[in-house]
């Protein structure tokens, strides 16, 4: 059965709410003579030839703007479509995706994020100011990116008022120890040009040390004293949210289970068509808790696999969007913060431009993305030398 909607959708007064029973938008129906269908038949059927001219004169006017648009369209958006996917799809832009979601704390993160992770240096800077130049205001990257300094000075030579940019970064697995969290911020924040972060995250619920194991067990199965160090880089006006990476319900419930101060405002996550979280999505929901999506077109290999899914390049197909649009927009549709990475320019500029599926189109690439067999996800348990799996087996279904 295919999945239902749930949306984030924008109120009168600028602000989000949340909708779990998202109206799909449907057509008016009509007769064969494309006029809308009388309530009573017998009725119609007795009208005198003056009162249907008018009906007449509007089916007419309509087929005529219906055509007049088929002519400007170009042969991409008519070919193999059909009437009733054309005037769907025309139709479908009175639906809106969300451009922000709201926080915990009251701020506001934006939907779509430029992510920097395994971006070159030399390239990253010109992606950054190619990003804000398009309308980007939404930047995640990591102390472990090793490009905090070069996304630091593009954010700079932007022009951009700093107020206006979202910077996301992560606390690195080595510093864990609560007399290291303050140290490492510091680092990333001298990097990245500025004096605060919107967002610091846990990277991994992994608190790396130099034992014979590598990690610290107790800190690791139990990283409430990291929490509450970096609770106090918010009282300290250094970071304004704070969250998590890669933590799996297990590791959730373990954290909400503790006397927060500041309840988490994230788990960044990879979320895809190929790993789609849906139960990991349905917990965050229940805690009002936001998820972002890391490799959102597909992990390591499986990009170009995930664009040319069937299922995609239809949707592609009767939307006039880019593949790449179809799987973003879905996963915003979802109510989910969306990192597509990119150092080209035309793709950092298309992936932005996202747009709402018509209900029968996300209902159909949801069911596609929730019903197949799991896919290996990004899993560094066994190269990192841990004696565990950090997602306790969980496949991210």
């Amino acid at each position: 059965m295919a999945k239902q909607a749930s949306l984030y959708v924008v109120t009168g007064d600028g602000g989000l709410t949340h909708s779990h029973d998202a109206q799909a938008y449907a057509a008016l129906p009509t007769t064969v003579d494309g006029t809308p269908p009388s309530s009573d038949q017998s009725h119609s059927q007795k009208r005198t030839p003056t009162r249907l001219l008018f009906p007449l004169l509007a089916a007419s006017f309509f087929m005529l703007l219906v055509l007049t648009g088929l002519r400007r369209a170009g042969p991409r958006q008519r070919s193999c479509v059909g009437w009733g996917a054309y005037l769907d799809r025309k139709l479908s832009t009175n639906l809106t995706l969300p451009t922000h979601y709201s926080l915990p704390s009251g701020d506001k993160i934006p939907a779509v994020a430029l992510g920097v992770w395994k971006a070159e240096r030399n390239q990253v800077g010109e992606a950054v100011k190619t990003a804000l130049k398009a309308g980007y205001r939404h930047i995640d990257g990591a102390w472990i990116y090793r490009n905090e300094e070069e996304v630091g000075q593009a954010l700079k030579e932007s022009e951009v008022p700093r107020e206006e940019v979202f910077i996301t970064s992560k606390l690195w697995n080595t510093f864990h120890d609560p007399s290291a969290v303050e140290s490492a911020l510091d680092d990333s924040l001298a990097k990245l040009n500025t004096s605060y972060l919107d967002l610091y995250l846990m990277h991994w619920p992994l608190a790396a040390d130099k034992s014979k194991k590598g990690y610290n067990a107790s800190l690791t199965e139990d990283p409430y004293p990291t929490w509450q160090k970096l609770e106090e880089m918010v009282e300290k006006g250094k970071v304004k949210n704070i969250g998590v990476s890669n933590f799996n319900v297990r590791r959730l419930e373990g954290l909400f289970s503790k006397p927060l101060k500041i309840q988490p405002a994230v788990n960044q996550v990879e979320i895809s068509y190929h790993i789609p979280q849906s139960k990991l999505l349905a917990y965050a929901r229940s805690k009002s808790l936001l998820l972002e999506a890391y490799s959102p077109l597909g992990g390591d290999g499986k990009v170009g696999e995930t664009l040319k899914l069937p299922v995609v390049k239809k949707i592609a197909e009767e939307t006039g969007m880019t593949p790449a649009q179809v799987v973003i927009s879905w996963a915003v549709q979802r109510g989910v913060v969306v990192l597509p990475k990119s150092v080209t320019p035309s793709r950092v500029v298309e992936n932005l431009q996202v747009q709402a599926l018509p209900q029968h189109l996300f209902d159909e690439l949801e069911e596609a993305a929730t019903s197949h067999a799991p896919y290996p996800r990004l899993n560094p348990s066994k190269g990192w030398g841990l004696d565990f799996d950090i997602f306790d087996g969980d496949e991210g279904v």
